[in-house]
């Protein structure tokens, strides 16, 4: 295995100017962090990969920020965003930050000095409180959208839209749709479509705001009953699951049909069930391509940020 005097001895200076040159390559001459650079990667040197972002002024390092660990909606997301990374060269680091106060920016900013570039999920925090975070570095927000910032968001909204329409369709006459945690934009946009397709046609009872947790679906159990639903959309799995569990062997919950995601429905053996197929493993990989052509200069100052909405498909049960 090759050693930093390997590469020192291959490029004619000393071990220490050898490893400034890896590590701050800005104290020695552009030329000497070449010549390091070249015989770092001709020997194979461990190093390699770090001297080539440092060698270019960067950290080789993005960061990936979440409101919470608790939502399992972020970990295919984050696996996507990873494996992009990976496949650049670059290293990808996960913070949580819900960014939902000013206050927060200080830590962002720390965070900030050592990365190239963020992957902010942020779906409560202030527009202003967004765009100042992502002020320092390149940005690309994942299921929200801010003028002047690039995006990408799945369009569930979409989806729930449909799944409301298809459901008055097939005759249920009462939906109610469990909503989200409070200031989401992506509930707001959920909130919107369902409105939309129900307006009409149906009766539609909002219950919120929620968290996106177990105990809320189980919490909401007796509005849903009150309300004598035959459907229910929750915002999130987690919501319909605990709902799910509330609903047990109760003689209503054979009427009432809870939509969830594909993974629970087949895991489940649910039958009926129509599921929201959201790809976390493509919104994360989407994020990370827009992040690395603007870090790369390729969606640069002055030019248009990229707002891209995936489409989210709704499943129906065989036979439906």
């Amino acid at each position: 295995m090759s050693t930093l005097a390997d590469v020192a001895a291959l490029a004619g200076v000393s071990k220490a100017t050898a490893s400034r040159a890896l590590s701050r390559p800005e104290l020695v001459l552009p030329e000497t962090a070449g010549r390091v650079l070249a015989a770092a990667e001709q020997l194979g040197f461990v190093a390699n990969r770090a001297a080539r972002q440092l060698a270019r002024g960067r950290s080789g390092l993005i960061a990936l920020v979440v409101p919470t660990l608790e939502n399992s909606y972020f970990t295919p997301v984050i696996a996507g965003a990873q494996a992009l990374a990976g496949e650049h060269d670059m290293q990808l680091t996960v913070a949580v930050h819900p960014l939902a106060h000013p206050d927060e920016l200080v830590a962002f900013e720390r965070l900030s000095a050592q990365v190239d570039g963020f992957i902010v999920v942020a779906p409560r925090g202030p527009d202003e409180v967004v765009a100042a975070a992502a002020s320092s570095k390149p940005t690309v927000l994942v299921d929200r959208e801010v003028a002047g910032l690039s995006s990408v968001v799945a369009d569930t909204a979409a989806a729930f839209g449909s799944l409301v329409t298809r459901l008055v369709d097939d005759g249920h006459e009462r939906i109610v749709y469990v909503g989200g945690p409070e200031g989401s934009w992506q509930d707001a946009q959920r909130t919107e479509a369902v409105t939309r397709a129900a307006h009409g046609r149906t009766s539609l009872v909002r219950l919120g705001p929620f968290p996106s947790t177990f105990a809320a679906g189980v919490s909401v159990l007796p509005a849903v009953l009150e309300a004598r639903a035959t459907a229910v959309v929750p915002y999130a799995t987690a919501i319909g699951l605990g709902l799910m569990f509330a609903l047990g062997d109760r003689p209503a919950s054979s009427r009432v049909v809870v939509s969830s995601e594909r993974m629970v429905v087949d895991s489940l053996g649910l039958v009926g069930v129509p599921a929201i197929d959201v790809d976390g493993d493509e919104l994360g990989r989407v994020a990370t391509g827009l992040l690395l052509d603007l870090v790369d200069g390729r969606g640069g100052a002055g030019t248009e940020r990229a707002q891209r909405r995936l489409p989210v498909p709704v499943r129906w049960p065989a036979g439906a």
